[in-house]
């Protein structure tokens, strides 16, 4: 699963149409991808960020097409 670097599912949300901020996690290759269906979450322990969520975000050519 993904970690996505945002504070709140919101601010995620508000990202529609550009990169997406993220960091790997798995030992057994990338999760990301440019095109497709992705799941991440957002760690706090690890982002510093106050608020933990779980996201399904699609991605179309690099950039986030829809959250939710």
């Amino acid at each position: 699963m993904l970690i996505f670097n945002y504070p709140s599912k919101k601010a995620l949300k508000e990202s529609i149409g550009e990169r997406l901020t993220y960091q790997e996690t798995s030992l057994f290759g990338e999760e990301y991808r440019q095109s497709g269906v992705i799941y991440g979450s957002n760690r706090p322990q690890l982002t510093g960020h106050k608020r933990e969520f779980f996201a399904q975000v699609t991605m179309q050519d690099g950039l986030i097409l829809k959250v939710s």
